[in-house]
């Protein structure tokens, strides 16, 4: 079992930049792939990126890609999610999501376990 707790939300402008983290618990934190989606009021749940177990494989959705960063940290438990030149249409709630498997996927039925969602809201 994994528990996942987000943190680093809140309110920015248009241009701005915010960090989200993720904390998980469990000693094989390696073992697991981690991800970010986002959902916006009346939308699916989106891909923003993905890291593989080592941290050396990191993939990011259309949308975010150039702007958003990944990271994490084995040896703290720790994914980030940088996010610059943040626009409006990046409101939603962000999601931080764990596999089982260390292989990262872009796809919400592939993770196993999910924190309880963090609201990044950008104004114009």
């Amino acid at each position: 079992q994994v528990q996942l707790v987000e943190s680093g939300g809140g309110l920015v402008q248009a241009g701005g930049s915010l960090r989200l983290s993720c904390a998980a618990s469990g000693r094989t934190f390696s073992s697991n792939a981690m991800g970010w989606f986002r959902q916006a009021p009346g939308k699916e749940r989106e891909f923003v990126g993905c890291v593989d177990g080592s941290g050396s494989v990191v993939l990011y959705g259309v949308s975010v890609k150039g702007r958003f960063t990944i990271s994490r940290d084995n040896a703290k438990n720790t994914v980030s999610l940088q996010m610059n030149s943040l626009k409006p249409e990046d409101t939603a709630v962000y999601y931080c999501a764990a596999r089982r498997s260390s292989y990262r996927s872009s796809r919400v039925l592939d993770y196993d376990y999910w924190g309880q969602g963090t609201q990044v809201t950008v104004s114009s």
